[in-house]
């Protein structure tokens, strides 16, 4: 990260992140993208941050009129006050008129009207940010392709000579490239919409910036009705704090005894096992726990509703509005195709850095690998998984499997690997009823029983009886009772 080179804010704080505090200044920068990706809202944003800080700004626009552009911003409740403007839209006539245009040529500052209103535009504002909304307008003005590149470098060189940060957007077509100002400018900035599984996303990316560093990759980012948010990609090298990995018990004994004291602070534990089986109250009892601890947890319920969820609480003894009352406990129902990947993992993170969260479960899986809207499930909940793991925060991951009883599956979309315990819960036919048992399967940073115990959500609480005995094939949900004249399998 570049701390000793000074930086000018674009307004966007994630995009601030991206950029390792923001824009050099004095220097040119390209903003890229199809119609309506969001160009001109993000190079209003970087004037606007401008504006704040005391700096004079300027938007020169050749294409949209000085009046549309304010409608536009006041719809998005963006405040252009404090912004000069420097209305150079043209008509189709006066493109059509204009067949050779000198940007800055000593001659042409005394003939042309257009390029003296802009030299006496900077000359008398002496701008610290310009904003050309869109430098691509300029091809129309030039003959060729060699005079287009040659004046819109003039043009640009007598910006940043004067002083200004510059941000210019550009509109390529495979028709119209824009190569030529990609090579001029010092830093380039991509936006892009893409369209997946009915989902529509939006996205950032940078893949040029001189003399600064940058993080690279595509980020989320959204339009929203106060204009655009920017989700920086999680990177989980980037964000560590030390934490005692000390076991956190569940506060049921037989469990906790299962586990040799619990599962360690900043590990990941999936909950896995069939539906209705006690997945989610299981992970519940952890934060109940937590509670008396006076520690924080949050629970992200992409499954369920948050009054099922308080219902179910509330007839186990588990007293979560109690805890959501007194702020040890904060549930966010999530509507799965609502928020992208990056989006999810910023208000994690501020949830953990902001407001001190210790333990966070994902309720569930499934729910969440709707939200990536077809990218890839594991890379996502690595990354997330890590991060918080680096963070010392308890991770818990409710996994629903498919099949009720037979052959024993840990999970059913190969996420068993990112996990540091996993506790499966599954059912039993035993007798002609229906039961419920619990088991660990894995845990890395300590030892665990390996018998199975039989586990009821009653409402009195979770109850975890004594390990079964006396029974094979246990994992193929249908156990029976082994003899003691039987020989031994295998």
């Amino acid at each position: 990260m570049d701390t000793g080179t000074p930086r000018r804010p674009t307004g966007l704080p994630g995009l601030d992140e991206v950029l390792h505090g923001g824009l050099v200044p004095e220097r040119a920068y390209l903003v890229r993208g199809g119609p309506g990706t969001g160009k001109t809202t993000l190079g209003l944003h970087f004037l606007a941050a401008g504006v704040a800080l005391g700096e004079r700004a300027l938007l020169i626009t050749l294409e949209s009129s000085e009046t549309q552009l304010r409608n536009d911003a006041a719809a998005q409740g963006l405040d252009l006050s404090g912004i000069t403007f420097l209305d150079l839209s043209p008509t189709r006539e006066f493109f059509a008129q204009n067949q050779s245009y000198d940007i800055f040529s000593p001659a042409d500052v005394e003939r042309d009207p257009t390029t003296r209103q802009i030299v006496e535009t900077i000359e008398g504002l002496k701008p610290q940010r310009v904003f050309v909304d869109a430098v691509t307008t300029l091809r129309y003005l030039a003959p060729d392709a060699f005079q287009f590149r040659k004046q819109a470098l003039s043009f640009v060189r007598y910006l940043v000579e004067h002083g200004a940060t510059v941000l210019l957007s550009s509109e390529p077509t495979e028709s119209v490239p824009d190569d030529d100002l990609r090579f001029m400018s010092d830093g380039i900035i991509d936006l892009e919409i893409s369209a997946r599984h009915g989902v529509l996303r939006r996205y950032l990316s940078v893949s040029k910036m001189r003399g600064s560093d940058f993080q690279g990759g595509r980020h989320s980012m959204r339009l929203t009705a106060t204009g655009m948010e920017v989700y920086p990609r999680l990177v989980p090298a980037a964000h560590e704090r030390p934490f005692d990995p000390a076991p956190i018990p569940s506060g049921i004994g037989e469990l906790d005894e299962m586990l040799c004291g619990g599962i360690e602070r900043g590990t990941i534990t999936i909950l896995s096992g069939p539906s209705g089986v006690g997945k989610t109250t299981l992970g519940m009892q952890f934060m109940k726990e937590a509670a008396t601890r006076g520690e924080r947890s949050v629970v992200y319920a992409f499954e369920e509703g948050m009054e099922t969820l308080l219902h179910r609480c509330d007839n186990v003894g588990i007293s979560v509005r109690d805890m959501m009352a007194d702020g040890s406990l904060h549930v966010v129902e999530i509507e799965p195709l609502r928020f992208s990947p990056g989006e999810f993992a910023l208000m994690v993170r501020r949830e953990v850095e902001d407001r001190g969260v210790k333990i966070v479960m994902i309720d569930g899986v499934s729910g969440y690998r709707l939200t990536l809207a077809g990218d890839d499930l594991v890379m996502h909940l690595h990354s997330l998984g890590r991060y918080l793991k680096n963070m010392g925060v308890t991770v818990l991951l409710v996994n629903e499997t498919d099949s009720i009883t037979g052959d024993f599956r840990a999970t059913d979309i190969g996420v068993s690997y990112l996990c540091d315990n996993l506790i499966f819960l599954r059912y039993l036919e035993m007798g002609g009823e229906l039961r419920k048992v619990v088991g660990v399967l894995k845990k890395r940073l300590s030892d665990f029983a390996k018998t199975l115990r039989e586990i009821e959500v009653t409402c009195d609480g979770v109850q975890v009886g004594a390990p079964l005995a006396g029974l094979r094939g246990v994992l193929t949900g249908m156990p029976e009772r082994v003899r003691h004249d039987d020989p031994p399998r295998g």
